[in-house]
């Protein structure tokens, strides 16, 4: 008999259906929230080479990071409950993550030959490049569903997986494994969660204890600015790579796990509830996601940093407001329509006859494809 937090129960509902059923019966909060985070995605992007000389954006950035990408791996694993395995599933996992992993590195490869000045940069596939490390990540996640909904204790095991990754530099770069590594406990934490787990986040009470948490927090990445690197919260790279000693990896691990799900709790919470102007633009935010690096990468070669006046408080918040759009135009339906067979290919003849004919890729997910 297997036993456990996530062993004998029933198939859960999702949340955000997939096509063909009306929007209505979505459930805006998740739209909601991963609207919202695709915009600090794109905000953190957009501060990084305003960062020197600037304390304050540097702790806006150590901020933004420690919680961002954790919150929407939380809510990638949250939707992948339901993975099995099956058929149906494994062929919507390669149309909705692995193909567009293959598309988008070699996309991103060619571009930066021109960004970064290096004509001769290889396309490989086992070495992602910029954000396609998440795609990478979540295929192997959504892989190992099966086993991490049947152990016993699956949170533990997965902090401890990401213990030894971070105290473990010869892992190497094949598959960024090391971040795939680092980040898999927010994924399972997802799997574990239940939807009145959500509920109690929404509460007002977490919503007023929320402001001064994220005080706090803004202090302390302003003292840390000088005194700790935010490669941390990047998860790239193994303690000693980081220029700490290995036992630190031990403590520092789970203080940055704690801290990143404490920031998480906190910015659901801030999370609107009701639909809004922006709810329909959390279908597309795998769009934003894997174009808006395009942008991002080219803005430095196009001079848009420059400018002095950019590196001013007010550039900042100009910079901040044009990410901001940019990645809200990118989630939009029109451009979806343009983009759809790269981001969602429907390729019914690569596979056999075999599962449902219906469409196989839903982005209403949201950097959390092929779990439905």
């Amino acid at each position: 008999m297997v036993s456990g937090p996530l062993a004998g129960r029933p198939p859960v509902q999702d949340p955000a259906p997939g096509p063909g059923r009306p929007a209505e019966d979505r459930d805006a909060f998740f739209d909601n929230a991963k609207y919202l985070a695709i915009v600090l995605v794109a905000a953190g992007h957009a501060w990084e080479p305003l960062r020197d000389g600037s304390r304050t954006v540097s702790a806006l950035y150590m901020l933004v990071y420690a919680f961002h990408m954790p919150a929407f791996i939380v809510v990638a694993g949250y939707f992948s409950r339901t993975f099995d395995a099956s058929p149906r599933r494994l062929r919507r996992l390669v149309t909705g993550v692995a193909l567009p992993y293959v598309v988008f590195e070699t996309a991103y490869t060619l571009w930066t030959r021109w960004t970064d000045g290096v004509p001769d940069r290889p396309v490989s596939l086992l070495d992602p490049l910029y954000l396609t490390w998440f795609l990478a990540a979540l295929f192997l996640w959504r892989l190992a569903t099966p086993v991490w909904r049947h152990v016993r204790w699956p949170l533990p095991l997965a902090l401890g997986v990401a213990v030894l990754a971070s105290v473990t530099p010869s892992i190497g770069e094949d598959l960024d494994l090391q971040r795939t590594l680092q980040f898999l406990p927010y994924f399972v934490l997802g799997l574990c969660l239940r939807p009145e787990h959500f509920r109690l986040v929404r509460r007002r009470s977490a919503r007023l204890l929320a402001v001064p948490v994220f005080a706090g927090a803004l202090g302390v990445a302003y003292w840390a600015v000088p005194r700790l690197s935010g490669a941390w919260f990047y998860h790239r790279d193994s303690v000693q790579e980081l220029g700490a000693p290995g036992w630190s990896g031990l403590v520092m691990t789970p203080v940055l796990f704690g801290c990143s799900v404490l920031l998480v709790a906190c910015f659901l919470a801030w999370v609107p509830g009701r639909r809004t102007w922006f709810t329909t633009l959390g279908a597309g935010t795998l769009y934003g996601y894997l174009l808006h690096g395009f942008v991002a990468q080219g803005s430095e070669p196009w001079g848009w940093y420059e400018h002095a006046w950019v590196h001013e408080p007010l550039g900042a918040l100009v910079v901040t407001a044009v990410a901001a759009a940019t990645v809200t135009l990118l989630c939009t339906p029109p451009v979806r329509r343009v983009f759809r067979f790269a981001v969602e290919p429907d390729l019914p003849w690569f596979f056999g006859r075999d599962g449902s004919r219906r469409p196989l890729t839903d982005a209403s997910t949201a950097l959390d494809p092929g779990g439905r």
